[in-house]
């Protein structure tokens, strides 16, 4: 395609752009990314499904890269916008946590395809963004912070900085520090300095704070293991050990791993439809504060403060979400760390084709993957909980009990009760009582009412004798 044709589909020089400053700001947006071909697969392959199988750590670095390549390249041609999409942290999370120790993984995978498809109804019905309305801002803000304290609690346990309590009967805590409530071996402080340095580098803005850290502590963890040789099982899943060639032909072979009703055979009709909704709600409220965020740190919304053409980007996230479960890469959604390409100049979906085609690239580099350890990548669990508690809470209006206390339920079921399914379901049903009990109940809308009376009949199902 000309340069002219280029400029004019993209429509760059109209946006005050140029190609240049396109391709620096998608390789930006790629590196600020790129921590996710690690990360994702960590989370998933440290999982596993009611037949105690796991996902193979290299072939989900394929399936990440994949899915994360394919969909950002879905957005720079039909959305138009600088945003990168890749498996989402925290969907992940519920998809390795929730769903696959009840099912297979293949049905595990089609509950995020049927989510997806929820979403691309929703959009192509304008419904989503009157559901978007009917969940108070509190709520949606207290589900993201939920989630970011999630990930911060698996981040701590995967990397062996905390761990369970073998036989809780016979101790006052469930959870505690390291081992018998010490702290031993090398891995433990690979991650404690991950963790340091991580932080250090996100308090000085440093572009690609988070990958700059994993691959720095991969090489601790490299000339620790060469120099002490500890034995495998220190390490976790994966040990650190420089592959014999850093490239390799990807292995597509989870690929199309999927059974989109299988689940239910399992769990039974509501719980499954719960499932979904779980998913679907932890991709599409934070989907819609980062498209909205990204675009308006790019000059791209109106004097309304819309985004023009929002429905084709919103379709893409939910193509990407479906896709995400087809590929066993678990739910793709749109990344907040668009953010640094937009910094480097980018306002069109331009940059958005450079990050992808940098993604597909990556598929090449899966054995460069496969040496991280879980030490090394989890402190970007920790360090991405934060971000989210900290760009969320000021939002959330303390002073109003009715919003302040389902939001505070929320936030800490999910951590506390290692899902995130409850903290959304008590939170919308405390929601519903107390505006009820202060008058207030014109207030709620009727979508939520009935959402909340679904979680309450869930909770129900065991003392009615209906539990699967």
């Amino acid at each position: 395609m000309p340069s002219a044709a280029i400029d004019r589909y993209f429509r760059i020089s109209e946006r005050g752009s140029s190609v240049a400053r396109e391709i620096r700001g998608g390789v930006a947006t790629f590196f600020t990314m790129a921590y996710i071909l690690v990360l994702n697969p960590i989370i998933l392959s440290n999982a596993v499904d009611i037949n105690k199988q796991s996902l193979s750590f290299p072939q989900l670095v394929t399936a990440t890269a994949l899915t994360a390549g394919l969909t950002t390249l879905l957005m720079a041609v039909i959305g138009n916008v600088p945003i990168g999409l890749a498996a989402g942290l925290g969907v992940n999370t519920v998809v390795a946590l929730q769903l696959a120790p009840k099912m297979t993984w293949p049905d595990a995978m089609g509950m995020v395809v049927l989510a997806g498809f929820c979403i691309m109804l929703l959009v192509a019905t304008g419904l989503r963004e009157r559901v978007m309305t009917a969940v108070p801002l509190g709520l949606r803000k207290a589900i993201a912070i939920g989630i970011g304290l999630f990930i911060t609690l698996v981040g701590l346990v995967d990397s062996g900085f905390v761990s369970r309590v073998p036989d809780i009967a016979h101790t006052t805590v469930p959870l505690e520090l390291g081992t018998g409530g010490h702290l031993h071996g090398w891995p433990v402080l690979v991650f404690m300095l991950g963790v340091l340095l991580t932080m250090v580098l996100v308090v000085r803005k440093v572009p690609g704070a988070i990958l700059i850290s994993i691959a720095a502590m991969t090489g601790l963890a490299l000339v620790i293991q060469k120099l002490a040789n500890l034995p495998a099982d220190a390490w976790g899943l994966t040990v650190p050990k420089w592959p014999g060639d850093p490239v390799a032909s990807p292995d597509f072979s989870l690929v199309g791993k999927v059974s989109l009703f299988g689940g239910f055979h399992y769990v039974g009709a509501l719980t499954g439809i719960l499932f979904v909704f779980t998913v679907l709600m932890s991709a599409f409220f934070d989907a819609m504060g980062t498209i909205l965020g990204v675009a308006d740190e790019a000059h791209l919304l109106d004097e309304k403060g819309d985004l023009p053409g929002i429905n084709r980007v919103l379709m893409v996230d939910g193509i990407a979400t479906a896709l995400g479960g087809a590929t066993s890469s678990s739910a793709n959604t749109c990344f907040v760390e668009s953010t640094a390409g937009v910094g480097e100049g980018a306002r069109t979906g331009f940059a958005s084709l450079v990050t992808g085609a940098l993604f597909m690239i990556a598929l090449l580099l899966t054995p460069l993957a496969t040496m991280v350890p879980a030490q090394a990548a989890t402190p970007a669990l920790v360090t991405v909980g934060f971000l989210i508690l900290a760009n969320s809470i000021r939002e959330i209006d303390w002073s109003d009990y009715t919003i302040a206390m389902p939001a505070f339920l929320t936030m800490v079921l999910m951590p506390f009760t290692y899902s995130i399914t409850n903290g959304i379901g008590m939170g919308f049903i405390t929601f519903c009582v107390l505006r009820v009990a202060t008058g207030r109940w014109r207030s709620v809308p009727v979508a939520l009412y009935v959402v909340a009376g679904v979680f309450a009949f869930y909770y129900m199902m065991p003392a009615l004798g209906l539990a699967k």
